[in-house]
Formats: C-alpha cells, sequence, structure tokens
C-alpha cells in the first residue's frame, strides 16, 4: 500500500516565534496517535526554516520549502536554492504552486528543470498540477494534467517517478469556498494514474503518491482522503492553526488505517 500523505504549506504566514508555538502543540497531539504508517510534512516560509528544523527536530514531522530554483548557486539574487534547502533541514520542496504560475510566470517546462535539481540534491518533489476553471469549462481538464506531469517528470527514469508526490490541485479550488466534490477528484487522480501507467508503466503507477489540495478541510477531508487514488491530503489555510492540522493527521491516520485493512483483506 502507497503510504498517505498529511502535509500542509503556509504560504507567507507564520513567522519564527509562532513556528515555534505551532510546532509545540503539534508535537504534543501527534504524540498521542499512532503515525508510522503516515509520512507527515510542513512547509514553512524560507524565513521559518531554521525554527521549524529546530522546533520538529527529533518528532515525525519533516520540514521542506516551498519552492527553489534550478541552480545550485549562482548570481540570482533573492532565491534559495536545493542544497541550501537541505542545509537548513528539508527533506520537501513543493513546485508549481498554481500562485508561482500565475503571479510569477513559471512554466511547466521551468518546474522539470527544478524537478531535476531537487531530486539530485536528495529532496522530494512534490509536483502541483491542476487545471484553470477555463479549461475545465473546455473539457480539457486530463488533456492539461497529462501535458503538466509529463513535462516535469520528462528524462526522469521510471525507478525515479515514484520518488516525487504529485498534488492534484484544482487551480479553481485554490482558496474557493469549497473543495473539488468527491467524485471529480476521484476522476482526475484516476486520469492521472492512468497516464503514469499508460507513459511509465503499471509498477511506477501503482507506487507514485497522488496527494490533493484545494480548499481542504477537517470537514471535506474525510471523504477526499477514502477515495482509492487519494494517497493523501495537502493543506492551505485549514492547517495555519495546530488545531486544525491536527485534525487533518487523525483524519489521515485513520484513512491509513482503513486502507490497509481492505489492501490486507484483498490479499487474503
Amino acid at each position: 500500500m502507497r503510504k498517505l500523505v498529511a502535509a500542509t504549506g503556509w504560504k507567507m504566514n507564520i513567522g519564527s516565534a509562532e513556528t515555534v508555538r505551532y510546532a509545540g502543540f503539534l508535537k504534543s497531539r501527534v504524540a498521542q496517535l499512532d503515525v508510522s504508517a503516515i509520512d507527515i510534512f510542513v512547509l514553512p516560509p524560507f524565513t521559518s526554516l531554521p525554527a521549524a528544523a529546530g522546533a520538529f527536530g527529533n518528532t515525525p514531522v519533516a520540514i521542506g520549502g516551498q519552492n527553489m530554483h534550478w541552480e545550485d548557486s549562482g548570481g540570482w539574487t533573492g532565491e534559495i536554492s536545493a542544497p541550501m534547502l537541505v542545509e537548513a533541514g528539508c527533506r520537501y520542496v513543493e513546485l508549481a504552486h498554481s500562485e508561482r504560475l500565475q503571479h510569477f510566470g513559471e512554466t511547466y517546462e521551468l518546474i522539470r528543470r527544478k524537478v531535476d535539481r531537487a531530486m539530485s540534491a536528495g529532496l522530494t518533489p512534490v509536483i502541483c498540477l491542476g487545471e484553470t476553471a477555463q479549461e475545465k469549462a473546455a473539457g480539457r481538464s486530463d488533456e492539461v494534467l497529462a501535458e503538466q506531469v509529463l513535462t516535469s517528470l520528462a528524462g526522469q527514469p521510471d525507478n525515479r517517478v515514484p520518488d516525487t508526490i504529485l498534488a492534484y490541485e484544482p487551480r479553481w479550488a485554490i482558496g474557493a469556498a469549497e473543495a473539488a466534490s468527491p467524485d471529480y477528484v476521484a476522476a482526475r487522480h484516476k486520469a492521472l494514474r492512468n497516464i503514469l501507467r499508460q507513459h511509465r508503466g503499471r509498477d511506477v503507477a501503482e507506487h507514485t503518491r497522488i496527494i490533493y489540495g484545494g480548499s481542504v478541510t477537517p470537514e471535506n477531508g474525510h471523504d477526499i482522503i477514502g477515495l482509492d487514488d487519494v494517497d493523501g491530503l495537502f493543506v492551505g489555510r485549514a492547517a495555519w492553526t495546530p488545531e486544525g492540522f491536527a485534525r487533518i493527521i487523525e483524519l489521515v491516520v485513520k484513512a491509513a488505517a482503513k486502507k490497509l485493512a481492505r489492501t490486507t483483506a484483498a490479499t487474503t
């Protein structure tokens, strides 16, 4: 069974002092759970990474960067490189968030270069994928997802693809009042897995984790994480308090136990 994920990106929120308080509360809640069957990570702002590395040290909660440059060093004022993230204690890096595409002009060809560099540095890229409202209305959602995922992973050998995490985040659902419906999420996740199966083979498709993000809350997360092809929840504002993220983690822990039970029953 693919290991489920509970993750949150903090965007431009939660400074160093608040990070320490957040971590203190979350650690006490996580200590009451058996989280061995899931992966947990938070993506703080760059200036909060040192505080997060210290506060979450020796806990099951890993940290990551919200973005990175495609070069290791050089004349790139204001940028952060993969080796710098690793030095700061990061294990993950988010790439291709819709806000980076919309406001900073990033493209998936550029993301491919970032994926290459992240993986060479030992980071797990969390590659965001998703269609706009216009693309959805035109019936092009799966076509768009195929172009995004195949471009992002171009040049990666098949055996490295499961070392990434694909994050389906419909761009029209990010920051919206509601997440995509469970039926819609199920269809897009199934389409993504079929794209991997067609272009990378069955083994890659079965072992690559595809998580959902886009207006996830503890209330709607229960139905989404229970879907067969959903391997985790990637949460924004609902996890900007430690209480909110703790509830998400609890949902994912319960879902992991249920999915493991179903898998075990199917193989016995």
